[in-house]
Order: C-alpha cells, then structure tokens, then sequence
C-alpha cells in the first residue's frame, strides 16, 4: 500500500493528460523547499491543458466569473490612490485565476485528489526537520542560488525569535502552509485507519497486506504528529484554533463520540484558562501551560502597540471600505495609507476579505467572495447528493473541503495572499475541489440523459 502511494504518477483518467499530471506531481513534490523548479512543472502542467482542453476551459461559467473578477480588478487598479503598488498587486491575483482554471481541468478524481496529499505530506518532512533544528539545534544557514533558484533562509531560534518559521519568511506563512498539510494528512490517517479495520473484519488477508497496512499508518502516525507539534511551534494563535476545529471535524464525521468529548475538552479548558474570570482561570491554568493561554489572551506580549493590534487594523480597513465603497483604494495601498496614519509599517490588515474590500470596493469583493462560495456548494452538493463516489473517496473529498473551511477561517485573522508557496498552493486545492466537483456533475447529467 505504501509501495503504491510512493508512486510518481497515478493513472490520469485521460491519456493525453498523463504527462501533465506527471509534471503536476514533480512540481507539487519540490515545490516547498525549491519554489523555481516547483513553479516549472506547475506552469507547464497548467498551460498544457489549457492547449489541450482549451474548450472544455473557456466552456465553464466559473471561469467566466474569474474572467469577469480580472477585467474589475483591473479597472479598481485604474482608480487606486497608488496606481503603481495597486498594478503589481493583480500578480497576486491573476496568475493565480490562470492556473487555477488550468487545473480545474487536470485534476479530475479522488484518487488525484490522494495523491495530492501524499505528495504534500512527503514534502513537508524536510520542512518540520529545518524547523526543529531552527528552533532546538540553533541551526542557521542562508543558501541562495541565483537569487530565485534555490533560497533558504534559516534564523537561528525562529522569525520571530522562539517562533518556528523554517525555511518560511516567518512564523505564521509556515503555520498556514502547515494547516493545510496537517489537514490533508490527517484525513490520509483516518482513511487508512479504516482500511485496517475492515482488513480485521474480512478473512484471507495475506500477512504482508496486513504489515503494509501498518507501516503506511504509522508513518502518517509520524507525519501527523510531527507537523501538528510544529504548528504548535509557531505560535499562531489563528493556527491553534484552526487545527483543534479540524481534528473536532473529523471525529464529528467519524461519529468518534469519545474523541469529540475529548477535543471539546481540551478546548473549553485552553480557553476558560485563558479568559474565564481569575478565580476560575486559575484552576485551569494549574493544568494549561501558560504557553497557550498566555498567548490566546495576549499575556505573553501585554506591551504590544495599538496599532499592531488587528482590532485597530480592522477598523481602519473597514474606515477605507467605507470611504471608497465602489473602486477602493487599489491593491497593496493598505500599506500605504496604514503607515500615512499610524507611523507603522504593516503589509497587511490580518484578514483578507476585510483587506479585498478595502482595496477594491464592494463590487469586485463580493464577486471574489461569491466565486469562492460557488467552489465551495459545488464541493458540498457532490459529497451529498452523487451516488456514484465510493465512501473513501468521499473521506478524501470531505477532506479537501475542510481545507477550503480552513483556508476561510485562517484568512480571518491573517492574509496568505502575498506568500508565493501559500497562495499557490491555495488555488491549487480550489481547483481540485472544483475540477472533482465538474467532472462527477457531468457524469451524473450523462447518467440521466
């Protein structure tokens, strides 16, 4: 079992899209620790289907809509307060509806949607071991190869300092990056921890299935763990929570009663420590480490400024919002007009929708928003209604659009937009989601005509 997931390549349903998808993975594959040459397989992957099906692309209404979002972000951009900064901002957002629209058709399947995650799960080893070392073994080391090639940059003890970044920029672009891996292999984990049960329920299961089964779990055992403690690491507050309502997800899924009471549990007590009244927050705290409730109530860092605060920060874009409610102030002008007003530097508001409407006014916003819904309906209406998806490919669905829960809830209280990896790797599970939830849309028509 393990053998197979090693794979470099499942079968693509559609023959002359197999070395596509073969690009696809080697990209995925390398992508977090060398982005260059993971943005190569996943550049060419994307343009060659766009040749290949060109029509089946141009055909989707969804595309359209993203179609429709450039041609406004572009006229918003017209309008900014700062043309320049609000021009490069589109590279933010309209590389990314390209490749989106390109994989959307590539990936078609669950098992795509598996491989995927195994991909990104083998991937993220390498980046929890730079993080430990970073944090534990004081490792530092900058490797740059012409300057975009290959760059890593190590800080001794964190970025900032006693929070994990690893190879990352800073703490909180690794936590995001780890949600969504820790996400994706959880689902690997119970997926197979079903496969084991049901292997003890049926008899003539030869011994090595059964020690294959094994070894498979407990290497994502390992995975798992290993990118949960990191995320722990980072200190993202955001992330923390995020992770407890995946894990609250899956076991509600599940019907893991036990461990739905246990995740409960543990959350009520983090937070009574954190913000129930003294008395009561006292008892807890004899049993929560203050490294999480010192941090969720912001006694860890009691001196921070108020403009670093994201209250005041969410204000402030609301204020914009409101100023320019039709063509906002144009993209990446945030920046700009925080540090005009608060004499601090800060590259973004801490929630990306608040920031899209800032930036560039209700319109475009709520059709960024809406098109976001539409991937996410799309998603649901196939887990719920098709007849025609085995049960483990709903698990491995069920976990994707997790992800995109997550994603939404991450982006509340801070902004993935403006890391390379991240955002990529954001759009690429958008189009899988929304490249699985056409092509069984499509069978189910067929099935009726």
């Amino acid at each position: 079992m393990l053998g197979a997931c090693l794979k470099t390549a499942f079968r693509h349903p559609k023959p002359s899209l197999q070395s596509l998808w073969n690009y696809a993975q080697l990209g995925l594959l390398v992508f977090p620790l060398t982005p260059f040459f993971g943005a190569v397989g996943i550049v060419l992957a994307s343009l060659g289907t766009w040749i290949a099906q060109y029509r089946t692309i141009i055909r989707r209404p969804l595309n359209w809509g993203f179609g429709l979002l450039s041609v406004l972000l572009i006229i918003t951009a017209g309008f900014a307060y700062d043309k320049t900064a609000a021009f490069l901002g589109l590279f933010n957002f309209l590389p990314y509806f390209i490749v989106f629209a390109g994989f959307s058709a590539l990936i078609q399947t669950p098992a795509q949607l598996r491989q995927m995650s195994w991909i990104l799960v083998f991937s993220s080893l390498p980046v929890v071991i730079f993080g430990f070392g970073q944090l534990f073994l004081d490792w530092s080391f900058k490797i740059r190869i012409l300057w975009f090639v290959v760059e890593w940059d190590i800080e001794p003890g964190g970025q900032p300092l006693g929070r994990m970044a690893s190879i990352f920029m800073y703490a909180n672009i690794l936590a995001g990056y780890l949600m969504i891996v820790f996400i994706l292999g959880l689902g690997l984990w119970v997926e197979n921890y079903r496969r084991i049960r049901e292997m003890r329920e049926i008899r003539g299961i030869t011994s090595s299935s059964s020690s294959s089964a094994h070894l498979t779990l407990l290497f994502l055992s390992v995975a798992v763990i290993a990118n949960f403690v990191a995320l722990i690491l980072t200190d993202s507050r955001n992330a923390w929570a995020i992770a407890m309502f995946a894990c609250l997800a899956y076991a509600l899924y599940e019907g893991w009663r036990i461990l739905v009471a246990g995740v409960a549990g543990i959350t009520t007590s983090v937070l009574l420590a954190a913000f129930a009244p003294l008395p009561v927050a006292e008892l807890f705290r004899k049993v929560v480490p203050a490294f999480f409730w010192a941090r969720l109530n912001d006694q860890m860092y009691p001196d921070r400024p108020v403009a670093l605060l994201r209250k005041t920060q969410w204000q402030f874009a609301l204020s914009l919002a409101g100023q320019r409610p039709w063509t906002g102030w144009g993209l990446r002008n945030f920046t700009l007009l925080y540090q005009a007003k608060m004499d601090v530097w800060l590259g973004h508001p801490h929630n990306l929708f608040l920031m899209v409407f800032a930036e560039t006014g209700f319109p475009t916003a709520l059709l960024f928003c809406a098109l976001l819904v539409w991937i996410f309906i799309a998603g649901v209406q196939v887990l719920r209604k098709s007849q025609h998806i085995e049960n483990e490919d709903k698990l491995i669905f069920f976990s994707y659009l997790l992800v995109f829960v997550c994603w939404v809830l991450f982006n509340t209280a801070d902004v993935s937009l403006f890391d390379f990896r991240l955002n990529t790797l954001s759009w690429l599970l958008f189009s899988a989601i929304s490249g699985v939830a056409y092509r069984y849309k499509q069978y189910e028509r067929l099935q009726v005509r």
